[in-house]
């Protein structure tokens, strides 16, 4: 079931990042790390009533942020749309134990969903310049991949801009 997250449940829902960042690392790629995501960020996600959650048999297995909010970072992008009613994806991550399910998929799917209902003009995200498995998924759904951005807390590499028009 895919639902709103409660304050009550961000140390759960780091646990589940925090696994994710773990995974990530081991494999090579440091997207996710100590810093990020934090719980503050959580905190604001579900203060905007922005994050939700993939709850399987009461546990929390992957989470999404669908934003109306433009961060400072993608100010600059040329993007393919006008920057008013678009959606942004954010902190999307699937514990380990459970990826290869089809669980991002249906998190993205819920996105869309939410976009075309809403009359969303397109939904816009990044993801981490050394992270094929991410790249080829947005891609294979659509996305189009525009300009880089860059994160130094987190990383040297880019991250790529994608931008689903709906």
């Amino acid at each position: 079931m895919i639902r709103h997250a409660k304050i009550s449940e961000i140390p759960d829902i780091l646990l589940m990042t925090k696994a994710c960042a773990s995974y990530m690392i081991s494999n090579g790629i440091r997207q996710w790390n100590e810093h990020y995501p934090s719980a503050d960020a959580f905190k604001k996600d579900i203060e905007r009533d922005e994050l939700y959650v993939l709850e399987i048999e009461k546990n929390i297995i992957a989470t999404i942020v669908i934003s109306t909010l433009m961060d400072a970072e993608y100010v600059p992008v040329q993007w393919l749309t006008p920057n008013s009613n678009n959606y942004y994806i954010h902190r999307l991550g699937v514990h380990p134990n459970y990826q290869r399910n089809g669980y991002a998929q249906k998190l993205m799917d819920f996105a869309e969903t939410k976009a075309k209902t809403n009359g969303i003009v397109s939904i816009r995200l990044d993801t981490f310049s050394q992270n094929p498995r991410n790249k080829k998924f947005y891609e294979m759904r659509g996305y189009q991949r525009l300009e880089d951005i860059f994160y130094p807390a987190q990383s040297e590499y880019p991250f790529h801009c994608y931008e689903l028009v709906i």
